[in-house]
C-alpha cells in the first residue's frame, strides 16, 4: 500500500542538515516544510529545502541509468551501465593513464559513511590527482586562507558573536538559513545581545534579505562596481567609504597588463554621526 501522511527527513542538499517534514500522498512527495521539532534547525529551511517536492517530481529527473549508444542517450539497466563504464573508463586509463581521469564528488557524499569512505578508495584505484567537488567550486579560497593562517585547510573558525562589537555579514542571511554564524533560531538572540552592548550590524548583500532589513546599515553592491579597494580597508573605513568605485579597464602598453581607472560614484554623503559611530567600532567578524 502506498504511503500517505507525513515523513520526517534530513535535507540532503547541503551540510546544514536541516530537518524536513515531507507531505506524502500515495507514495509521492507533495510538499516540504521545516521540522519545528528538529533540535538543530527548529523549523528553519532555505529555499532549496522548501522545493524538495518539485525536485523529486521534476519530469526531467532521471529515473534509470542512461547510456549513449550511436550518439543517442537511451535507458539501460544498472548492470549495463556499469559494464559500459568499466569498458570505456578502462580504455581511457590504459591509453592515457590514471591522471587523465577527473573525479567530481557531489555535496551529499559528506552525509553518509559510505559516501565518505568509498571515494578515497576509488581515487587511489584510478591513480588520479584530478579531484574536484562543491568545495573546489565555491569555497576553496577559504580553505587556502585557513591553511596559510592556521596550518590546516579544515580549521574553520567560528565567529565569536558573544563578544563582537561590530558585525559585518557579507552575502549571508542567518535569519533564514543555518550557517557558520549561528542557527537561524539562535541568531535573533545573538543580535539582541550585540545591540545591548552597543554593537552594530552591517550587511553587505545585493538583495534586501530579512537579515538586511534588521541591519543598522545595509550596503547593496551595484552591478559593475569593484569592491576590491574597499576590502583593503579596516571595516570602519570601508563602511564610511561605501559604495565601491566603478572601474573601467583600458588598454596598456603590454597586452598582459591593464590599467584600472577608478571613478567615484556620486552618493549621498554620510552624516557626521554615522561616521563617528563607524569609526568607533572595536572588532569585526564576517
Amino acid at each position: 500500500m502506498a504511503q500517505t501522511g507525513t515523513a520526517l527527513r534530513i535535507c540532503p542538499l547541503c551540510e546544514a542538515t536541516c530537518g524536513l517534514t515531507l507531505t506524502i500522498d500515495n507514495g509521492r512527495v507533495t510538499g516540504a516544510r521545516g521540522d519545528r521539532e528538529d533540535v538543530f534547525s527548529h523549523g528553519f529551511i532555505c529555499p532549496k529545502g522548501a522545493t524538495i517536492a518539485e525536485l523529486d517530481n521534476d519530469p526531467d529527473r532521471l529515473a534509470r541509468p542512461m547510456v549513449r549508444r550511436d550518439g543517442v542517450l537511451t535507458e539501460a539497466t544498472w548492470d549495463e551501465a556499469y559494464a559500459v563504464i568499466a569498458e570505456r573508463l578502462g580504455a581511457v586509463v590504459r591509453e592515457h593513464g590514471g591522471t587523465s581521469v577527473g573525479v567530481y564528488l557531489g555535496n551529499p557524499n559528506a552525509h553518509t559513511v559510505a559516501g565518505s569512505l568509498y571515494p578515497p578508495v576509488l581515487i587511489r584505484a584510478l591513480g588520479t590527482h584530478q579531484v574536484f567537488s562543491a568545495s573546489t567550486l565555491d569555497q576553496m579560497p577559504k580553505h587556502v586562507a585557513l591553511g596559510l593562517m592556521f596550518g590546516s585547510p579544515v580549521a574553520f573558525t567560528v565567529p565569536d558573536l558573544d563578544r563582537t562589537d561590530y558585525l559585518v555579514i557579507i552575502g549571508a542571511n542567518p535569519l533564514v538559513s543555518n550557517g557558520s554564524l549561528a542557527t537561524a533560531a539562535d541568531f535573533p538572540g545573538k543580535l539582541r545581545a550585540l545591540r545591548k552592548r552597543g554593537g552594530r550590524l552591517v550587511v553587505i548583500d545585493p538583495a534586501r534579505t530579512r537579515t538586511a532589513e534588521l541591519a543598522d546599515r545595509h550596503l547593496s553592491p551595484r552591478p559593475g562596481t569593484d569592491a576590491a579597494p574597499i576590502s583593503r580597508l579596516r571595516p570602519s573605513q570601508a563602511i564610511a567609504a561605501w559604495p565601491p568605485t566603478r572601474f573601467v579597464t583600458s588598454p596598456a602598453s603590454s597586452p598582459r597588463r591593464r590599467r584600472l581607472r577608478y571613478m567615484a560614484e556620486s552618493v549621498p554623503p554620510q552624516s557626521n554621526s554615522e561616521r563617528s559611530v563607524a569609526g568607533s567600532s572595536t572588532s569585526s567578524t564576517s
